[in-house]
């Protein structure tokens, strides 16, 4: 079958490349412990459009850098031969006080250009803004802005396509995002789903930009609870992993590093 070159036919095939956006933290758990995800979903919607013909990998794992997307992950990608391919990356790299923002762009682009080769569609993102929702991040949005400007000229390319949800604002509210307040929740994912799926050109199931009903604010106790939890939960732990220099994903291996049919 011939494909139309702006990818509105049917997939055949999907792999998912990235960090723990890609790898689904925080979504709804599978049979298997693994995270859903919105990658999961988009493959889900895929395959029910290809009649059941669909294969789909994700090589994506949590903590990851560009540099170890780069080595770890895009080769191996490349090889696999998806004619839909989804690479989010750099934004751990921006978010650590110090990130030479132009070597992450110089990686991202690489590795854009090695995936857009062999694929049919590559997908990549604007990632949303975190400087509206957490306190003290407007001091990264320098970096933050330049990785989005870089990857608004790569959507200039023909056969990439970039999702916008940094302008998006339901991803302001905080019931998009899981308690450590860094990761999707479910909704946050169903969302990124289908911002995914309208941007390859799929019709609407749903406004994924509009606004949740709205619900009054916690109050003082109950937002100070929320945050002394977080503290020790979330960054307490972070912290310690950046005073080892480990990761979350080491040792972690990909959940689904094969092409296999989605089931």
């Amino acid at each position: 079958m011939n494909y139309p070159v702006d990818g509105s036919g049917p997939f055949r095939s999907m792999v998912a490349v990235g960090d723990s956006f890609t790898e689904g933290m925080c979504d709804d758990l599978l049979p298997d412990g693994e995270y859903r995800g919105w990658a999961d979903r988009v493959a889900e919607r895929l395959a029910a459009e290809a009649g059941g013909e669909f294969r789909y990998a994700n090589l994506a794992v949590r903590g990851k850098l560009i540099g170890q997307i780069t080595d770890e992950q895009v080769e191996v990608a490349a090889e696999l031969g998806g004619e839909l391919v989804t690479l989010a990356g750099g934004l751990n790299d921006v978010l650590r006080p110090g990130c030479d923002a132009e070597a992450v762009c110089a990686a991202l682009g690489a590795a854009a250009e090695r995936l857009a080769s062999g694929s049919r569609r590559l997908v990549l993102f604007h990632s949303t803004d975190p400087s509206r929702r957490m306190a003290g991040s407007a001091r990264l949005l320098p970096a933050i802005l330049h990785l989005k400007d870089f990857v608004s000229a790569l959507g200039e390319r023909p056969g990439i396509v970039v999702v916008e949800l940094f302008e998006a604002r339901c991803f302001d509210d905080p019931r998009l995002w899981a308690d450590d307040r860094l990761h999707l929740s479910p909704e946050g994912h169903r969302r990124v789903a289908e911002a995914v799926l309208q941007a390859l050109g799929r019709p609407a199931s749903f406004d994924w930009r509009a606004p949740l009903p709205a619900v009054p604010p916690p109050g003082r106790v109950r937002k100070l609870g929320s945050d002394l939890r977080w503290l020790g939960r979330h960054v307490g732990p972070w912290i310690m992993r950046r005073l080892r220099g480990t990761s979350s994903g080491d040792g972690r291996a990909p959940k689904r590093p094969e092409l296999t049919p989605y089931q």
